[in-house]
């Protein structure tokens, strides 16, 4: 010991506490969410260890920097109040960052990205719900003061043991200078996660653990610094240009159906967080939705509905323009967001078309009325243009049983044909209910359970005023929910079961066959398949495909680093280009059996068109070239 610089070891000691604080915020972490993860394993909290290790490297880069520097004055008040104060603050901000997504997780299936900043610069959320978060979890600040205070009381116990300048001024500068030339490309290295030539991203998490536990094996402040700026997205060279348009083209044409009349309207009604757990018509169980249920009677709906994402904000492109995320940030808070793309407003403008988008939250709130207006919708309606501060549940916006039926009036001033998106908000957290209709409601084990309830009572609410209006037999309804809500339940927690959604296809005439197809449909088909129900004519940019021509069903999400790739009846889940596992999907068992080695052909299959989607969509993404004009 007398070989290493006394400042060395409580440099270590001190990096060593910001190590242990990570890793105990992981055991909090795992213990709220431990429903998600089934099968864990020691390799599990090894791969954490490092990846902490990487955090505290990153993020301390500017301590141990500074700190290493061989200068004399180490033994002033003024060096120790310094990186005192240095100190805590970096391991505060990595403390609370990880102990964001102890809740957080539980709505996005993943650890936090640089676009949640991003989404909270974005209108007044944050300012909103301030006071919710903070009485809702308020035990996650008494975690951070806990961990805050026991990291101040190991700091205390790291007593620097210097060699003094003064009195041995010669050894004092070998040894310093010896320690800055070995120690700090040491800490660099870990840093970076290794000697490889690009640095450990999100995606290395996948090579080393199962798809379903890289949030626990990542940390929140790891996925935050790694999503900064992404700028653009890699390049990749699976195959030729050639060879993967013939794997897989976005370019589409519409092939008219004749089952509706020209010129139907069209309204989307898109629910707040309906997973089927909650929705009786689909798994045969307890429902939280009667109103929907009957009316799932009446539609075309489908077994294995997929959302495309895991957030509001990505599930409105893959409906509205059939653009999913395949990447960290969200697209429409991506540096692509505002590319241009081919969407249901505009392309319908061309044949006549009036739109609007309509959303009960504060105008801003995650973006959605500058990515409508990018979109050409011709107007926006929002909690400003509501006007009734009485409605709102103080926090999000306007409540659902007011908002819904006052679209439906406020409709009836649009030109015919039109097209209108509702976006509904009562059953998102904090799952507030007003007091006249919480004796009303159905409650169940979980607190979502009245919130969809109350919910569902306001999409009937719509309907029934809806009815009144003179468009209203003249419209084709598609009800599809935006991304499954958190849930208690480990079955709803894996990945076969994480996106399965409500979709369904109504219209009041009958002329669309009541039907429930045994085959996936995902948000990325609602676009094609709404252009051939209304005759239109045209090409356009799509990752979607009609569910009236003949296309095998499929569905894509992305979740830190894994793509789950849907087809047939099975789950393939790909990493880095290479089909990790397969699993069958329409099975209700927590832990389904890896298949991957009993279908190589469909494997490989599944693996090249899912490589031929993603070369297509980071080259299209990159050259703006996601329309057909």
């Amino acid at each position: 010991m007398q070989l290493i610089p006394g400042h060395v070891i409580v440099l270590l000691k001190r990096l060593g506490i910001a190590v242990l604080m990570l890793f105990i915020t992981r055991i909090i972490f795992l213990l709220f969410n431990s429903n998600a993860f089934n099968d864990v394993s020691i390799i599990d909290f090894g791969l954490g260890l490092w990846f902490d290790m990487i955090t505290v490297g990153l993020f301390f880069f500017p301590y141990y920097t500074l700190f290493l520097l061989p200068v004399p004055i180490r033994e002033y008040k003024l060096h120790k109040v310094f990186f005192k104060i240095l100190f805590h603050i970096t391991n505060g901000i990595l403390i609370a960052l990880n102990l964001l997504d102890v809740e957080y997780f539980n709505y996005t299936s993943k650890r936090s990205t640089f676009d949640l900043f991003s989404m909270a610069s974005a209108g007044n959320d944050v300012n909103q719900l301030i006071s919710t978060f903070i009485s809702d979890f308020w035990y996650l600040f008494v975690f951070l003061i806990l961990l805050i205070a026991f990291s101040e009381f190991l700091y205390r116990k790291t007593q620097p043991t210097f060699v003094t300048f003064k009195t041995k001024p010669a050894l004092f500068y070998r040894k310093n200078s010896i320690a800055l030339l070995i120690l700090l490309p040491v800490l660099i290295v870990i840093s970076r996660g290794g000697f490889a030539l690009k640095p450990t991203g999100i995606i290395e998490a996948s090579n080393f653990t199962k798809g379903k536990n890289t949030g626990l094996v990542l940390t929140t402040p790891f996925t935050i610094i790694k999503t900064i700026d992404q700028g653009n997205l890699e390049s990749l060279s699976y195959f030729s240009d050639e060879e993967c348009a013939k794997l897989f083209s976005p370019i589409k044409t519409s092939v008219p159906q004749n089952i509706l009349p020209d010129g139907t309207n069209v309204m989307i009604i898109m629910l707040e967080g309906f997973g089927i757990e909650f929705i009786g018509a689909y798994n045969n169980g307890e429902s939280y939705t009667p109103f929907l249920d009957s009316l799932i009677d009446q539609s075309l709906t489908f077994n294995y509905g997929f959302a495309n994402g895991k957030k509001s904000i990505e599930a409105v492109p893959a409906i509205i323009a059939s653009m999913p995320t395949l990447m960290e940030n969200p697209y429409i808070s991506s540096p692509f967001g505002d590319n241009k793309i081919n969407t249901l407003p505009n392309i319908l403008a061309k044949h006549g078309y009036e739109s609007a988008f309509y959303h009960g939250a504060t105008n801003g709130s995650m973006r959605f009325d500058g990515f409508a207006q990018l979109c050409g919708f011709d107007n926006y309606f929002g909690r400003t243009e509501y006007d009734n501060e009485d409605h709102s549940d103080m926090t999000w916006g306007i409540l659902d049983e007011y908002f819904n039926p006052w679209t439906a009036k406020k409709m009836s001033k649009m030109e015919e044909p039109f097209f209108s998106t509702l976006f509904t908000l009562s059953s998102h957290h904090p799952y507030f209910i007003p007091e006249h209709m919480r004796d009303k409601v159905k409650k169940g084990p979980q607190k979502i359970c009245a919130s969809i309830n109350y919910a569902d009572y306001s999409l009937k609410e719509f309907f029934k005023e809806a009815k009144e209006q003179p468009w209203f037999n003249n419209t084709l309804f598609v009800i599809v929910a935006d991304h499954t809500p958190a849930s208690t339940t480990k079955q709803y927690n894996v990945r076969t079961h994480l996106y399965r959604i409500p979709i369904l296809f109504y219209h009041p005439s009958g002329k669309i066959k009541a039907e429930r197809k045994n085959e996936i449909f995902q948000q990325l088909d609602i676009l094609p398949t709404i252009l051939d129900l209304l005759n239109i004519e045209t090409s356009y940019y799509a990752f979607g495909n009609s569910f009236y021509q003949n296309n095998d069903r499929e569905s894509l999400g992305y979740l830190s680093g894994s793509y789950y790739y849907y087809t047939g009846n099975h789950m393939t889940t790909i990493i880095n280009g290479k089909a990790r596992f397969l699993h069958d999907f329409t099975t209700k068992v927590i832990t389904p059996v890896d298949s991957l080695a009993y279908y190589k052909k469909e494997v490989r299959r599944n693996e090249d068109r899912v490589k031929a989607i993603l070369q297509t969509y980071n080259r299209d993404l990159n050259l703006n070239k996601t329309v057909v004009e």
